[in-house]
């Protein structure tokens, strides 16, 4: 393990972090308000360490693929403590855990909170939480990626390990490139977004603000009722657009970009992926069409709600926790498929279900058939059987951080609805659950210990497990 590059990097990363707070320090400066002091104070500390290890880079700089998991998990870490410090040292969020809590929220694009009055807080920081969900969204590392400068070997490493899904599609032969390019387009995006928003009625702050959380799949609302405070059919279809947007597999904008509708086309994780988002709609406007005043407005809530719990992103423009069981079911389900793989979404990828399934089929056509020969393609590519075993070993790790982390949680003695959807919404990365932390609820209520596993399962969940696991087995190694 090259430990000297990888001080090196981790430097240069909390040093881009020093950068991201000087922007929500000029907005606290445009508000006039005292809390803009607390960014630079922490900009200040990140700039000293990044003085004093991501300056000079070691001579000896290749990176293995073990340094790359260790790198990214520790990377999102370190964002996430540092970036906890203006929301504690502001007194915005006074317990330390909490604010490390909300900021993991934010980073991870997960959108939970333990915030009860979100509007009390000062403009620079509802800023700043929502603009870690922008940078989180496309990863941290892919961010950093974008400012400086990695042989191809060694971004390949760290880009293998941050960005979500069975397989790593590579846009450009240099992954700086790559990352310039993906995001260009998640800038466009975001900003064709806030610019419908302006035009929706929204001021140029909230438009940022329900951008951001829209683009990065997140959710964070400068508003205790989300976007139901607008009451606007308009937005509210705009930002249900925009969120199936980000669901989408990045690569795909490329190919668009270049005129290859056909791929778009052909590929099977895009029309599962909006299958299963027409087909949940369908099911919920029918089931709640009795609740709402018209089938007009049950169509518009479902559409809402399928499509922000199925990206994961976790915007409310009603109490789903009052809808019939059948609907909770689906989005329930909707939460454990979440959104395509190289998205802002996330879940464990509609990729991932496809080769389940074709997986199952596979083996039941070699029971009934033994002799004969049956490959699992998607896309009409052969899969290896490699990646269907990572898919294996992918979901068996799932379901075992889901088991202990709900194990852990119900020590607190809350519902089983309550337990078991914090735990699927932290770690799919939704937001919010059902019971006590629905769309009206929190996490504030929490223990310490509960929140500590809420954290962990956010990192775990963003990262797609391994890459934490990585991290926990090497220091468990060095300690004993």
């Amino acid at each position: 393990m090259n430990r000297k590059m990888i001080r090196y990097i981790l430097g240069r990363m909390l040093g881009a972090e020093a950068g991201l707070l000087l922007i929500s320090a000029l907005v606290g400066a445009a508000y006039q308000e005292e809390s803009t002091v607390y960014f630079l104070i922490t900009a200040a500390v990140l700039v000293l360490i990044f003085l004093l290890t991501g300056r000079k880079k070691p001579e000896e700089t290749t990176l293995y693929a073990k340094d790359g998991l260790v790198i990214v998990s520790c990377a999102w870490i370190l964002w996430s403590l540092f970036g906890a410090l203006p929301f504690f040292l502001s007194g915005s969020i006074p317990n330390y855990l909490d604010a490390v809590f909300e900021t993991v929220s934010g980073f991870t694009t997960t959108g939970s909170s333990i915030l009860r009055d979100v509007e009390a807080l000062p403009q620079c920081m509802l800023f700043w939480r929502s603009f870690t969900h922008w940078v989180g969204g496309m990863g941290v590392l892919v961010f950093v990626m974008v400012l400086t400068t990695l042989d191809k070997k060694n971004s390949m490493h760290l880009m293998r390990a941050e960005v979500p899904g069975p397989e790593k599609d590579k846009l450009l032969p240099k992954s700086r490139s790559t990352a310039q390019l993906l995001y260009g387009m998640y800038f466009v995006l975001t900003m064709v977004e806030v610019i419908l928003l302006l035009l929706g009625g929204m001021n140029l702050f909230d438009s940022l603000i329900h951008a951001f959380g829209t683009a990065g799949t997140g959710g964070f609302s400068n508003y205790a009722d989300s976007v139901a405070h607008f009451d606007s059919a308009y937005i509210e279809w705009v930002i249900t657009i925009f969120m199936a947007l980000f669901g989408v597999n990045f690569n795909l904008y490329f190919f668009l970009l270049l005129g290859d509708a056909k791929t778009l086309y052909k590929n099977e994780e895009l029309r599962t992926y909006f299958g299963i988002i027409a087909a949940a709609i369908l099911m919920i406007t029918v089931n709640i069409s009795h609740m709402e005043e018209s089938v007009g407005t049950a169509l518009r809530h479902a559409a809402f709600q399928v499509s922000t719990i199925i990206t994961t992103t976790g915007y409310a423009t009603t109490d789903f926790n009052l809808w019939p069981e059948f609907s909770k079911c689906i989005l329930m389900t909707l939460m454990v498929i979440g959104a395509c793989a190289s998205s802002t979404g996330g879940g464990i990828k509609v990729s991932r279900l496809l080769i389940l399934l074709k997986s199952i089929s596979r083996t039941i056509k070699e029971m009934l058939h033994p002799k004969s020969v049956n490959v699992v393609r998607v896309n009409g590519k052969k899969l290896s059987d490699s990646t269907i075993m990572n898919v294996y070993v992918y979901i068996v790790a799932y379901v075992v951080l889901v088991i202990v982390s709900v194990l852990i949680v119900s020590l607190d003695n809350f519902d089983f609805s309550t337990t078991f959807s914090s735990v699927i919404a932290t770690v799919n990365n939704i937001g919010p659950g059902f019971g006590a932390v629905g769309p009206t609820g929190n996490f504030a209520d929490f223990s310490p210990l509960s929140k500590i596993v809420f954290c962990l399962d956010m990192l775990a969940g963003r990262l797609e497990i391994f890459p934490f696991m990585m991290l926990f087995s090497f220091v468990w190694r060095k300690k004993f």
